[in-house]
């Protein structure tokens, strides 16, 4: 009779091993640290949701923060995880035309706006026009920048660009655009960049307002669909002069960008992808002649 020994059937888990998940949680939270310090101390990515940086900024851009610029303060942390306070690591000042992420002086929220005045500078906004010291700021009128027609682009329930509608125009291909009025503004140290401003309004006018030696003045390059600096922090805006402390990096460049057509479903990236801007830098240009006119 033939018998069959126990030590000649192995065991099924017997080349397993059990999971340890402790280790595997503890390799998970050392990642989600390892990312969040790079957030916070590196680089960040940001999402654009709204038009108040247009033309420079479009709905659906996706870019990237650096951090480091200007040293690092509790606005540096992803999420916002510290409690406000004056204090700053390293920290040194925006240079006029940098595009940086101020925090909201109340709410945990982050802008994203230009640097048009700094510590020491008397800034005033009259009939749209930013007068610095005393001297009107370079602003000359150049041919209409064309935004796509986007009827699928929302900003809080809404179409984002219904307020161009009065400079939609048709080409003959049928192709539809936007062409709102456009300036160019050279700031003093021949920072230059194209703004909209198409309409009057209450922002128009404001100031003079002197920025005190720990702040910056900022605005948006869309002039009349930005809360800003010029309006009042219990109106969504920014207060006045933003505390060096409250800027949160600089704006670099543009990843990539994506249409209102973009859905949750991956296969709509890529015909929602507007290729034109991906990389796109940016750091303002600078004009080779800034003097005011």
């Amino acid at each position: 009779m033939t018998t069959v020994s126990q030590t000649n059937i192995p065991a099924e888990d017997s080349d397993k091993e059990a999971i340890n998940w402790w280790a595997e949680l503890r390799g998970l939270t050392l990642m989600l640290l390892a990312v969040l310090a790079f957030h916070s101390f590196v680089a960040k990515p940001f999402y654009i949701p709204s038009t108040s940086m247009m033309p420079t900024l479009y709905v659906g851009d996706r870019l990237v923060v650096s951090k480091y610029p200007y040293g690092w303060s509790w606005a540096s942390a992803s999420f916002h995880v510290l409690p406000r306070g004056d204090w700053r690591i390293l920290g040194s000042t925006p240079e006029y035309g940098d595009i940086v992420i101020p925090v909201h002086p109340t709410r945990d929220e982050d802008y994203i706006k230009r640097v048009v005045a700094l510590p020491g500078d008397t800034i005033e906004v009259r009939e749209g026009r930013i007068i610095l010291n005393g001297e009107p700021v370079k602003r000359e009128v150049v041919p209409p920048v064309r935004i796509p027609f986007e009827p699928e682009l929302l900003c809080n329930g809404s179409p984002c660009l219904d307020s161009y509608n009065a400079y939609r125009i048709r080409e003959p291909d049928g192709s539809i655009w936007f062409e709102p009025p456009t300036y160019r503004e050279t700031l003093p140290n021949g920072a230059s960049y194209l703004v909209i401003d198409h309409r009057s309004q209450g922002l128009d006018n404001y100031g003079p307002y002197m920025v005190e030696q720990d702040e910056v003045f900022v605005m948006g390059d869309n002039r009349d669909e930005s809360a800003d600096s010029r309006a009042p922090a219990e109106a969504r805006g920014l207060g006045d002069g933003i505390p060096l402390e409250n800027i949160g990096g600089r704006a670099e460049f543009i990843t990539f960008s994506l249409d209102g057509s973009a859905t949750w479903n991956p296969l709509s990236w890529f015909s929602a992808m507007r290729g034109d801007r991906a990389w796109t830098t940016l750091r303002p240009a600078v004009a080779e002649e800034n003097t005011a006119e």
